[in-house]
């Protein structure tokens, strides 16, 4: 649900000057049988506004994948719609489980895909010969586009709004959206902060995926290990080879890293930085900050300031 609601407002966003909403430079609809309501695994029922045409009057066709057990049973309009569409040139987006859709029916074919690194175990047993990358927001590959889903969709977004209607319209979208300029095209922000592992070994991406996800409230290790059919020892020992840290200290590291990310991209106050990093109080967060980085949280944001505001200074004149 989230990846259709993030590409809808982004191009809503980038539509028209202002906030009001009205589809002047981007359009889009959900395109469906007739009189069909989609459920999203959210259980949120999403109607279709217009039924397929042989005429296909857009840029681009975008498909969001839902449970993967379930992408096979629809009725087969669906996927000959999506090879009519194909013929005709129009560009595919695969979103989420959205390219596993693509793949299944043969549109990827000498493509690259992009995978969400929880879904790479399945996406290998399910097309072992199909090349795909990770740990990316998105990846365009000519007339195929595909995207991890979540709000990496908003980034693709602001993508095709750039290339379309120009980089002060993308601009708007990030801003509108709140989401922090990236210096570089296809890295998930959020990631990067967090400093997170690359690794072969795919049961531990599993699991550092798992900790990024369950930042607060953190789920306890041993829930984690069975979550990905493994046992809290072998974590353990797998976590110690891989990082020289075991899973619980990973994962407090982890936490402290998105809240030093949040003290230095935003103006949270520490307690609510604190909760959001799944610390029980202000006190266990600072605490912890203290060891990890060598001074507290609220001095780490007077530094950051301070150099911000000497480079600003400092570019200014020169």
């Amino acid at each position: 649900m989230l990846s259709l609601a993030g590409l809808c407002d982004a191009l809503r966003h980038a539509a028209d000057l202002g906030d009001r909403s009205r589809q002047v430079r981007c359009t889009w609809r959900v395109l469906g049988l007739e009189g069909e309501s989609v459920l999203a695994s959210s259980g949120i029922s999403v109607p279709v506004q217009e039924a397929f045409s042989s005429t296909f009057d857009f840029d681009y066709l975008a498909v969001i994948g839902g449970l993967l057990p379930q992408i096979s049973r629809v009725s087969r309009r669906y996927p000959r719609y999506l090879k009519d569409a194909a013929q005709a040139g129009i560009p595919l987006i695969g979103i989420c489980t959205g390219s596993f859709v693509l793949a299944l029916h043969g549109l990827l074919t000498q493509r690259v895909a992009c995978v969400h690194p929880f879904h790479v175990e399945d996406w290998k047993a399910a097309y072992p010969e199909q090349a795909f990358v990770t740990n990316t927001d998105y990846h365009i590959d000519h007339d195929r586009i595909t995207c991890a889903g979540g709000i990496s969709i908003i980034e693709l977004a602001a993508e095709l709004t750039r290339r379309h209607c120009g980089a002060g319209t993308s601009a708007k979208v990030i801003h509108q959206m709140t989401v922090a300029p990236r210096k570089s095209s296809g890295h998930i922000a959020r990631r990067q902060a967090l400093g997170y592992i690359s690794t072969d070994k795919e049961k531990l991406r599993q699991v550092v995926v798992l900790m990024e996800k369950n930042l607060s409230p953190p789920l306890e290790i041993g829930v984690i290990a069975r979550l990905v059919n493994s046992s809290t020892r072998q974590l353990g020992r797998a976590f110690i080879a891989e990082t020289g840290l075991s899973p619980s200290d990973y994962y407090r590291t982890l936490r402290l890293k998105y809240g030093r990310w949040l003290l230095t991209t935003s103006d949270t106050p520490v307690n609510e930085i604190a909760f959001e990093c799944g610390f029980a109080d202000a006190s266990h967060f600072i605490r912890h900050f203290r060891t990890q980085f060598g001074m507290a949280p609220g001095r780490l944001r007077q530094a950051f300031a301070l150099t911000a505001t000497q480079e600003t200074a400092s570019s200014r004149s020169a």
